[in-house]
């Protein structure tokens, strides 16, 4: 099972896609408990979304368990899809609709399960772990 978690073909396009992930996910990470609780979730849920969204990105961008990051934030952004499809696909960028749109969170889960699938990439802690 270790072996499939660090698999991976020492491509640069995982790399490009964890790099990015990491970089767009890790700001999220630290306001998101307190969104989630005053949102009704309940706080075991809400800490664990934080965690996907906090330690997830950092595991990314060194490429350490990127898979098991990945699920994390896929999970997360599941979720988010499911809280944000009411508000239609786009983001509210014109400040005109109620809330966010589904567009940033469908791309977040589709270079996750990139990610997932296709593992860690060049320049991954994952890589090295293989050898």
């Amino acid at each position: 099972m270790i072996d499939w978690l660090v698999a991976t073909n020492g491509d640069v396009v995982p790399l490009i896609l964890r790099l990015t992930l990491a970089v767009v996910m890790f700001p999220h990470g630290r306001r998101t408990m307190a969104h989630f609780t005053k949102s009704g979730f309940p706080p075991v849920l809400a800490f664990l979304a934080v965690m996907a969204e906090f330690l997830g990105p950092l595991g990314l961008a060194i490429g350490l368990l990127t898979r098991v990051a990945a699920l994390g934030i896929a999970v997360v952004m599941l979720v988010a899809i499911l809280v944000h499809k009411q508000h239609g696909f786009f983001m509210n960028w014109l400040g005109t609709q109620e809330g966010e749109g589904v567009e940033y969170h469908l791309l977040a889960l589709g270079a996750a399960l990139a990610l997932i699938v296709n593992g860690a990439g060049a320049w991954s802690i994952d890589a090295l772990i293989a050898r």
